[in-house]
């Protein structure tokens, strides 16, 4: 089998061989060139010492020594060259005790966690393949190297990363290992929730995000690092516009969403508040979750607080949350409620929230009325971004600088209170954001907050 190299990656293996050393390509780089996709990135593994590989490359960094792994630099691009190794007994299931370098390729290979990563490659040898990597790849198969069970004790990560590749590569999970997985759920609570958040990522931009929430779900993974998406499972109520079960609502809002991370997050979380607000209507044949917007963002925050999102992602998807919501389909909104959710929202995600109320309305049974509205609020969106209308205290003709000294004012919360005033009259009316003319608004404003 014939696999291209890039030139980089070819010329620090081919240094190795003149200096006696073995070295391959080797784990996904190979896996993805087999399968016809670009690789990401290459590592490198290679019978020298971390020691020998520094005195081997003019540019190094020792960004894992102690477990035998260099950055070599060439052409300023970085290159992880790991020397061929066998780890010790893992520690909380989660890294090994010791590490110990070995002169066998096989050895090093028999260490991974799936046959399909279980791969090395370099032109001298050709493919390495012990552990019939190449025949799952044909039939579409994740498979532990060895006993599935041993390799889960020892990284429990590696439960998620098998759902995670079943994902991305749209294969199965080979019967033994899927089990091993089920035996062993509870060990995740062992992984930083760092660690989680990553495999979670991946698994909600692959092609197949819902495959993977299944997948966590019937492993029982979900009700540990998810459950409060685990308690929607079996959650239906009779609702005006859709019955089904919440879960696998959620399910169908994900994939009509395109793929982007802040898009996905939101879908998955959207209707997270649903089992604190669900409220019986009339004679309790029907039932609703007044609020659950609400309660959804702020149980969001929480949530992926708790898995060590970034503040960033944390306020952006809290507010698709609380605003994902599109009701009184027959009545359309005004200028200004438009405006004031472009505030809200901010105009750089406000085209997020759009994509996700289409994804969850065209989940709903009766969608047309409530894209009609979606459309017309997104319309009326764009008129304003293109007029440039203000939306913000930083669009105002007027700072608290200007309110400070020209009504002789002291910094505090009066002069916040103020200028959202000023604002919320400019949003209504735009012909109003002058300096005169808002220094006079400000002035009534003060006049009134005295008396």
């Amino acid at each position: 089998m014939k696999i291209n190299i890039p030139k980089d990656v070819n010329y620090i293996i081919s240094n190795f061989y003149k200096n006696n050393y073995e070295a391959y390509m080797v784990g996904g780089c190979v896996r993805d060139s087999i399968l016809g996709t670009l690789p990401k990135d290459y590592d490198i593994t290679t019978s020298a010492k971390p020691k020998e590989t520094i005195s081997l490359f003019e540019k190094t960094i020792p960004t894992g020594l102690k477990h035998g792994t260099i950055t070599v630099l060439i052409n300023s691009n970085p290159y992880e060259v790991t020397t061929f190794r066998t780890e010790g007994t893992y520690l909380d299931n989660r890294r090994p005790s010791s590490v110990n370098f070995v002169t066998d390729i096989k050895e090093d290979l028999s260490r991974r966690d799936f046959t399909i990563n279980a791969l090395a490659y370099n032109e001298n040898k050709g493919l390495i393949d012990y552990f019939n990597g190449i025949n799952d790849i044909n039939n579409k198969t994740i498979r532990c190297v060895g006993d599935p069970d041993k390799r889960f004790k020892e990284d429990a990560l590696r439960m998620l990363r098998a759902i995670r590749f079943s994902c991305q590569l749209t294969f199965n999970i080979e019967k033994n290992t899927y089990n091993a997985i089920k035996d062993n759920y509870k060990l995740i609570e062992n992984i930083s929730f760092e660690r989680i958040r990553d495999e979670l990522c991946k698994i909600l931009i692959s092609p197949n995000p819902s495959r993977g929430l299944k997948l966590l779900k019937d492993t029982k993974l979900l009700e540990l690092i998810l459950p409060e998406i685990n308690s929607l499972v079996d959650f239906s109520a009779k609702c005006t516009n859709h019955n089904r079960n919440v879960f696998t609502h959620t399910l169908r809002v994900i994939n009509n969403t395109e793929n982007n991370l802040l898009l996905r997050l939101s879908a998955l979380l959207h209707d997270v508040g649903k089992l604190n607000t669900l409220t019986p209507f009339n004679d309790g044949s029907f039932y609703g979750f007044p609020g659950h917007s609400i309660e959804g963002s702020r149980m969001s925050k929480k949530i992926l607080s708790k898995l060590r999102f970034d503040n960033n992602t944390i306020k952006i998807v809290s507010k698709l949350i609380e605003h994902h919501l599109v009701l009184n389909a027959n009545t359309m909104p005004t200028k200004y409620e438009v405006k004031k959710l472009l505030n809200d929202v901010g105009k750089n995600n406000i085209s997020l929230l759009f994509k996700l109320q289409r994804a969850d309305i065209n989940s709903l049974d009766n969608p047309k009325i409530f894209l009609e509205k979606v459309s017309y609020t997104e319309k009326l969106a764009k008129q304003i971004l293109e007029n440039n209308e203000p939306l913000t205290i930083k669009d105002l003709d007027i700072t608290g600088e200007d309110l400070i000294s020209n009504l002789e004012l002291k910094p505090g919360k009066i002069i916040g209170d103020i200028l959202n005033y000023i604002l919320d009259r400019v949003l209504e009316n735009p012909n109003l954001n002058s300096k005169d003319i808002l220094l006079e608004l400000a002035k009534t404003r003060f006049c009134k907050a005295k008396s």
